[in-house]
C-alpha cells in the first residue's frame, strides 16, 4: 500500500535543506506521494527509509525495455490517466507482425521496407520500433530461420509470438544478448514460458480475457522471479478492448501492483476497411505500451506515428526548433531576410511555403520559448529587442547586401521599435499568414 504524504515525511531526514528543489521536506513528501518526483532527489534519505519508501517512490506502471542490436523500445513509467494532468512519458512502441508461414521473399520485402521507413515531421525523425515474429507454423526450425533472417535485416527490437515454449526457445537462440518480449503465455502455459523468459532475460507477455486472470498470472510470475511483464487483455471488439485497457491503467494508478505493467494491443487487417487503423489509433491514445500492426503500409503507419507524437508531447512544452538563421533555396546576398519564432509549426509553415514557391530567402528564427508569433508577442517573448538580438547574434548583416527584414504581419506594431534597434536596416511588414508569403515576395519585395 502506498504511503500518504505525512507518512513519507516521517521517513525523510526533515532537515529542510532545499537540495531536492523544494522549500521543505514536507513539500517534497507531498510531491513524492503524488508520484511527481523521484526519491533520488533527496540526497540524505537513509537506506532504511529507502526500503520503506520503495513502493511510494516506484512508478505505478513498471518500465519495461525491449532491447535489440540497434535500439530499444520502452513502455511504462506512466503516472497519470490524462496527459494534461502531467504528461505521458514513453511513446508506445509500434511493431509490424511477421508470420513465419509467409514466404521468404515476402518477409524480406516487409522487413526491409518497414525497418528503413522514416519520415521527417516538424524536424523530428519518426519511424517504427520493431517486429513481432509469430510462430504460426509451429515449427521451431522455421521460426529460428525467420528470426535469423529478420535479425540479419534489422537490429530493431523483436517480439516473439507463440504458445509453444520449445518453439519460442528456438527463436531466442538467435537473439543472444538481447531482451525481446515473449508473447503468448496464458493460463495453460505461463509457467513454462516464464522459465524461458527468466533463462534468456526476456520480458514476459501474459494474455488473459479478464482482469482477474491477468492479475493472478502476474502475481505468480512475480513470485517466480519474472519482473518485466506486459499484459495483453484479450478482448473482442474495440469497446471491450478500450474498457479493459482503461481499467488496467486506472487500477495501476491506484497502486494495484498486479496490474502495474504496460499493455500490448494487436490489430488485425480483417474486417471492414480501415478497422485496423482505428484499432491502432485507439491503442495509441488509450494506454497501450506496445502496438502490433498486422501489416506494413505507409498510409497506415504515417498517421499513427504523427498521432503518437502529438499524444506523447508534453502539453505544457511546445515543440520547438533551434533558434538560428536558416537558408531556403540557396539564398544569395540579395535575398530578403524573414523573421519568425521557433514554434515548430510556425517555422515549418513559413519555410515550406517559401521553399515550395522556389523563392530564396534567409529565415531568422528567434528564441520565443516555442510560442507562436502572436502568443510570443503577447507574452513579451517576441519583440524588437529579441529580433535585433537574433539578427546581430546570427551575423545576418554579413550574409546580405541589402539590409531588408520582413516581420510577420500580426506584429506590424513592432516595426517602429525595430527600426530604432536596427537603424541600418529597412523594416517591412509582411502578410499575416504564411500562405500569402510567396505572392508578397513576388509582388511587393521587388
Amino acid at each position: 500500500m502506498a504511503l500518504a504524504g505525512i507518512q513519507i515525511y516521517k521517513l525523510l531526514p526533515q532537515t529542510n535543506c532545499k537540495e531536492c528543489g523544494f522549500p521543505t521536506c514536507l513539500a517534497f513528501a507531498m510531491k513524492l506521494a503524488a508520484k511527481q518526483v523521484e526519491l533520488d532527489a533527496c540526497p540524505y534519505v537513509t537506506e532504511d527509509s529507502k526500503k520503506q519508501l520503495a513502493e511510494s517512490a516506484m512508478p505505478p506502471i513498471r518500465l519495461v525495455t525491449l532491447k535489440g542490436k540497434a535500439g530499444e523500445a520502452r513502455a511504462g513509467n506512466e503516472v497519470v490517466l490524462f496527459r494534461h494532468e502531467k504528461k505521458f512519458f514513453n511513446r508506445p512502441g509500434i511493431f509490424i507482425r511477421v508470420a513465419d508461414t509467409a514466404a521468404d521473399e515476402e518477409i524480406a520485402v516487409t522487413v526491409g521496407a518497414a525497418s528503413s521507413y522514416a519520415v521527417d515531421y516538424v524536424g523530428m525523425k519518426l519511424g517504427l520500433d520493431g517486429f513481432a515474429v509469430e510462430a504460426a507454423s509451429g515449427d521451431k526450425a522455421r521460426l529460428a530461420a525467420v528470426v535469423g533472417a529478420v535479425r540479419a535485416a534489422t537490429g530493431l527490437p523483436l517480439i516473439l509470438v507463440g504458445r509453444d515454449p520449445e518453439v519460442l526457445a528456438a527463436g531466442l537462440e538467435k537473439l543472444p544478448g538481447e531482451a525481446p518480449l515473449l508473447m503468448g503465455a496464458d493460463g495453460s502455459n505461463w509457467e513454462a514460458v516464464a522459465d524461458l523468459a527468466l533463462k534468456h532475460g526476456a520480458a514476459l507477455g501474459l494474455s488473459g480475457a479478464s482482469l482477474e486472470e491477468l492479475a493472478e498470472m502476474a502475481v505468480k510470475a512475480q513470485e517466480k522471479g519474472v519482473e518485466d511483464l506486459v499484459l495483453h487483455p484479450a478482448a473482442e471488439g474495440l469497446g471491450a478492448s478500450l474498457a479493459l485497457n482503461t481499467q488496467i491503467r486506472r487500477l495501476a494508478l491506484k497502486n494495484f501492483r498486479p496490474l502495474g505493467y504496460p499493455t500490448i494491443s494487436f490489430t488485425s487487417g480483417g474486417g471492414p476497411a480501415g478497422r485496423d487503423a482505428v484499432a491502432a489509433a485507439q491503442a495509441v491514445c488509450k494506454y497501450a505500451g506496445f502496438v502490433v500492426l498486422d501489416r506494413f503500409a505507409p498510409e497506415l503507419v504515417y498517421p499513427l506515428l504523427v498521432l503518437r507524437e502529438n499524444i506523447y508531447t508534453d502539453p505544457q512544452k511546445p515543440i520547438q526548433v533551434q533558434p538560428a538563421i536558416y537558408e531556403i533555396n540557396n539564398p544569395g546576398p540579395a535575398a530578403p531576410v524573414l523573421v519568425t519564432t521557433n514554434f515548430s509549426i510556425t517555422y515549418f509553415s513559413v519555410a515550406n511555403e517559401v521553399e515550395g514557391a522556389g523563392l530564396p530567402a534567409w529565415l531568422v528564427v528567434t528564441d520565443a520559448e516555442g510560442m507562436s508569433v502572436l502568443t510570443a508577442w503577447a507574452a513579451g517573448k517576441f519583440d524588437a529587442a529579441s529580433i535585433a538580438k537574433a539578427v546581430k547574434g546570427f551575423g545576418v548583416a554579413a550574409k546580405v547586401d541589402q539590409k531588408l527584414i520582413v516581420i510577420p504581419g500580426h506584429t506590424a506594431v513592432l516595426s517602429g521599435e525595430l527600426e530604432e534597434e536596427l537603424p541600418d536596416w529597412t523594416i517591412r511588414v509582411g502578410p499575416r499568414e504564411a500562405v500569402d508569403l510567396p505572392r508578397y515576395m513576388k509582388e511587393v519585395l521587388v
